[in-house]
């Protein structure tokens, strides 16, 4: 099982010499990230996003000082929260936060509907009559103490061919067309207890795929990819415009680390959001309009060397979610030369590995990894160390370090 290429910088080994002396009284496991890097990826997020704010995907990133650090900056605003209770919970510090997935939990709901300034700060994801149903029997249920909440309609990005026969992209909304828009937008504002202010449309499979992967494949998914966007800005301009029709709206929220270039010049839409481009896992390696600089990594022990052609690692089983392949594995990142085992993978509680790098390798030496998916590593460690100028500046909770579990 070989590892892909790694866009590291220049001199990767100077980038994990500084990262070993800044952690070398930890014990392993622990993630870092390399500020840095992550500064560097921030300000080629705005760079790209032309001049539309970008707000900031928590999935992403799931540490809350990491959420300040980013926002902090010029070029962001706001946070696009994963779950309800994750958004209730930000909002305590952040006052712009769109929930993106439809959420069902209705002590959230009554929760966010009690409170002023709660229902000021969070917006929730809509796509059907359901949602307004569960929503509006909440805020009954309350009478008169619930608040106005605030509600986004989520589009359906993906890109349809052969009249629907064929279907690229994730499957989300089930709004795909300007009428379908406008109708539930019209079943929005016919609720008093809601108000509509916001449009989405995350286009998936532009902004999550990468167009240079190895292989004759990467000209069918540049191809598709040209396509989509095309359909899509023409699309979700005329959406906008019928739910406008409607409802003024306060935002038009498109795009992803990977699609910003594209969704960033239509017209309707007001802002962008990203979040994997500021720690660059591996399924951002593999993009032509863009390069990150991968800010976040994992330490992990060697604890065997079952022969001379082999060093085992304790644990190292990180794996990303989604569909299940080689790319949700956790890439050995240095030393170089270094693959993971295709019999074994990464392991609950080993993970060999393979390669030339091995040779160099003894008992108790560390090996520095990098995860598939961005946000999930912090599923593994309660504490992220922020790395710069060869020390620990700051070691900061992530959600799990909060005690807080959000899915």
């Amino acid at each position: 099982m070989s590892a892909p290429a790694s866009p590291l910088s220049a001199a990767p080994g100077a980038l994990f010499a500084e990262l070993a002396e800044a952690t070398s009284r930890l014990q392993p496991p622990y993630a870092v990230v390399h500020l840095p890097s992550l500064r560097a990826n921030a300000q080629d997020l705005v760079r790209r996003a032309a001049g539309k704010p970008i707000r900031i995907a928590s999935k992403s990133v799931r540490c809350r000082a990491l959420l300040s650090r980013v926002t902090a900056g010029a070029g962001w605003s706001g946070v696009l929260a994963f779950t309800l209770p994750e958004a209730l919970w930000l909002a305590e510090e952040f006052e712009d936060v769109v929930v993106g997935y439809p959420t069902v939990d209705t002590a959230a709901v009554a929760r966010l509907a009690a409170d002023e300034v709660l229902a000021s700060r969070v917006t929730l994801m809509v796509d059907s009559p359901a949602h307004l149903d569960l929503i509006d029997e909440v805020l009954a249920g309350l009478g008169t103490n619930a608040r106005r909440v605030r509600v986004c309609i989520e589009v359906d990005a993906s890109l349809r061919l052969a009249r629907g026969r064929v279907h690229i992209g994730a499957r989300r909304s089930p709004v795909h067309t300007a009428r379908a828009a406008r109708d539930l937008a019209q079943a929005v504002v016919a609720r008093p207890r809601l108000r509509l202010v916001g449009v989405m449309a995350y286009e998936g499979q532009i902004a999550g795929i990468g167009d240079d992967r190895p292989g004759p494949g990467r000209f069918a998914v540049r191809g598709l990819q040209r396509l989509s966007a095309r359909e899509l800005a023409e699309r979700r301009a005329e959406t906008v415009a019928a739910v406008a029709s409607v409802a003024p709206l306060e935002f038009v929220n498109g795009g992803g680390t990977g699609s910003l270039e594209t969704t960033a010049l239509e017209p309707s839409v007001t802002e962008v959001a990203a979040g994997s481009g500021l720690l660059a896992p591996t399924l951002f390696d593999f993009y032509t309009r863009f390069t990150p600089r991968p800010a976040a990594f994992f330490a992990l022990s060697v604890v065997r060397r079952p022969s001379r052609h082999h060093a085992t690692l304790l644990g190292g089983g990180w794996i990303a979610s989604g569909a299940a392949g080689p790319d949700r594995l956790p890439t050995p990142a240095w030393p170089r030369g270094l693959r993971l085992v295709s019999q074994e993978g990464a392991g609950e509680v080993q993970t060999p590995l393979r390669g030339p790098g091995v040779t160099g390798l003894r008992v108790g030496d560390r090996v520095w990894l990098r995860h598939s998916k961005a946000g999930e590593l912090c599923e593994h460690v309660s504490e992220l160390h922020l790395v710069e100028d060869g020390g620990i500046i700051d070691t900061v909770p992530t959600y799990r370090g909060h005690h807080r579990t959000f899915l």
